[in-house]
């Protein structure tokens, strides 16, 4: 009997020893957690002391997205015999120079994407066709009047590389202000902008001058990378020659730059509708067109650097 209440003692003593061990262990964690976070914010405010110097900053991230599948006497779909497939690439980089009296942004953003569905049940390889053809830079320079202002010029160039190149093309040169609130946001009011359109043949694209509105924003939190860009060019001529474009990437990492992305983009351009719709109907004009709102969205693996 006593050696059964002595082997009980010790049983209960163990499991004390060990609930108290485990307590002590998880107020060490806590204790390391707090002290990481600690570091955390002041290797943050460091890396803001840092930001906040003269000097270039530069770097890009992006977003690579592939789907590809194949069907074999699959009778479920309309063609049971056949090859499919999406690839979609964006790039956004930048290089700023940012002085006490002065600043030059410069940014890039490319976004190509392919899809293919071939019947194998028709003969020949159908291939690849362009599905999104996006090539954008533009470069500002403003010369600070204050820490939130200055007078700056802008010249933005957008166009297709992969089909059409510069056909149409985009060209916009103008002067006026930026306003810089937080390092993280510029915005630019250009009272005097002209919008050059170029494209050949008898087309409906038409040069004008208007205004220019830019807003652009980037930042980077921890592990995730933003950036959102609205471009606007208001025709002091026509609305029938105005156009917007808003594009957005976001990039989380997860190892070594690669991680998770996604990407969409809205734009409206009355030109490029009716030079779309005069393909299918000769009769069209800027009056009858049926102005639809542009869109495209990639989602895959981000890379940053």
């Amino acid at each position: 009997m006593n050696k059964i209440i002595i082997l009980l003692l010790l049983v209960g003593l163990s499991f004390s020893t060990n609930a108290q061990t485990a307590d002590e262990l998880k107020k060490e964690l806590a204790s390391k957690k707090d002290s990481i976070s600690k570091l955390q914010s002041k290797a943050s405010a460091i890396q803001k002391k840092i930001d906040a110097l003269p000097g270039w900053r530069k770097g890009a991230f992006g977003t690579v997205g592939i789907s590809l599948s194949g069907f074999n006497n699959w009778y479920a779909r309309n063609a049971p015999d056949a090859d499919a497939g999406n690839i979609g690439i964006t790039v956004n980089a930048f290089a700023n120079l940012i002085q006490d009296k002065f600043f030059w942004r410069n940014s890039m953003n490319i976004n190509l994407g392919w899809v293919k569905l071939d019947d194998k049940s028709v003969s020949g390889d159908e291939g690849f066709d362009t599905a999104t053809d996006v090539f954008n830079i533009n470069s500002l320079y403003g010369r600070r009047l204050n820490k939130k202002w200055a007078v700056s010029g802008l010249l933005e160039y957008r166009t297709t590389i992969i089909d059409n190149f510069n056909d149409p093309g985009y060209l916009d040169l103008g002067a006026g202000f930026t306003w810089t609130p937080t390092s993280n946001l510029v915005v630019v009011i250009h009272p005097g902008n002209y919008n050059f359109v170029f494209s050949s043949g008898n087309t409906v694209f038409e040069s004008s001058l208007g205004a220019k509105i830019l807003a652009d924003y980037s930042a980077k939190f921890n592990k995730l990378s933003l950036k959102s860009n609205l471009s606007i060019f208001q025709s002091y001529d026509s609305s029938d020659l105005s156009n917007w474009t808003w594009t957005n990437a976001l990039g989380y990492t997860l190892w070594k730059g690669i991680g998770l992305g996604f990407e969409f983009g809205l734009r409206n351009n009355k030109q490029e509708a009716l030079n779309n719709a005069l393909i299918s109907d000769p009769s069209a004009t800027f009056a009858s067109l049926d102005n639809k709102l542009q869109s495209y969205w990639l989602f895959g693996l981000s890379y940053s650097f």
